[in-house]
């Protein structure tokens, strides 16, 4: 039996398998990666390599095994199939008859088109009659915190948001909460709706970065049609601009606030404030 993780050298990939190490023995974890490269660090420590692409199906054939717990973690082509790309993954563990396929998906209040393979993904994962895991991410402080080059040049957050609030949490607090899962045990046909602790606007954003830079950085909040332009007019493609431009609608609305508390039931500690993840980044 393994803990297979697809996606292992992605950004929460990593966490997840360097939890999986903290708990398990290496042989035990199977990372999944596109190329041996890439997983070589992981392999030097133990770790099972497989090669496979969700772009390439037979790349999954023979992969896992009967009573293996897999992490699908969700591809990052927001411009492919992404649930056909899920479906290769979720075909390839009912054959093997896995134990458990836990799914990354997003949080089950979001109606933005970020969402739709999240939904099409989690449909396809319950008709399959496999055990599941829905593990509903919220917001990653870090997809803030990464961004601020712009912020800080331009003195300026700038958002479609409104006054809405968004429950966001660390990579790493996700992370820890798939590894509760593959780890763990009775996670069968459960789903989680996970964010952070704190819901914050991006008032309180500005505001603490201001705080934390000794700049005054000013909350601009505009209208979701001009936050698209701005974005393309930074260089990302129309569709894409126009699905980000969309979360920010769907966060004025409230549909990134998690009041669950399952994510920090799931890790056992209190979710990273955003303030925190500020402070890394300043850092780095």
């Amino acid at each position: 039996m393994s803990i297979v993780v697809t996606g292992a050298t992605g950004h929460l990939g990593k966490f997840v398998v360097e939890g999986l190490l903290e708990k398990v023995p290496a042989e035990q974890i199977t990372a999944v990666v596109r190329s041996e490269e890439k997983g070589a660090g992981f392999a030097a420590r133990g770790v099972k390599i497989a090669v496979a692409d969700y772009n390439a199906p037979e790349t999954f054939d023979g992969l896992f095994a009967a009573g293996d717990k897999v992490l699908l973690i969700s591809g990052s082509e927001i411009d492919k199939n992404r649930v056909a790309q899920h479906q290769v993954v979720i075909d390839a563990a009912k054959a093997a008859g896995v134990a458990l396929l836990a799914y990354t998906s997003a949080p089950g209040s979001l109606t933005a088109a970020l969402a739709n393979d999240h939904r099409g993904t989690e449909e396809a994962l319950l008709a399959s009659g496999l055990p599941y895991a829905l593990l509903r991410n919220g917001w990653y402080n870090e997809n803030y915190t990464e961004q601020l080059a712009p912020v800080l040049q331009y003195s300026a957050v700038t958002h479609a948001a409104g006054e809405g609030r968004v429950s966001s949490a660390a990579r790493a607090d996700y992370a820890a909460a798939a590894v509760a899962v593959l780890a763990g045990e009775g996670h069968e046909n459960k789903t989680y709706e996970l964010g952070g602790d704190t819901a914050w606007s991006f008032a309180e954003y500005a505001a603490e970065l201001s705080g934390q830079t000794g700049k005054e950085i000013a909350n601009n909040a505009v209208p979701v049609e001009a936050l698209t332009g701005i974005l393309t007019g930074a260089g990302l493609p129309e569709p894409l601009a126009a699905i980000l431009a969309g979360v920010d609608a769907s966060i004025e609305k409230g549909e990134l606030v998690v009041s669950s508390g399952d994510l920090s039931r799931l890790i056992g500690r209190p979710t990273t404030p955003i303030a925190d993840s500020i402070a890394v980044a300043l850092k780095a």
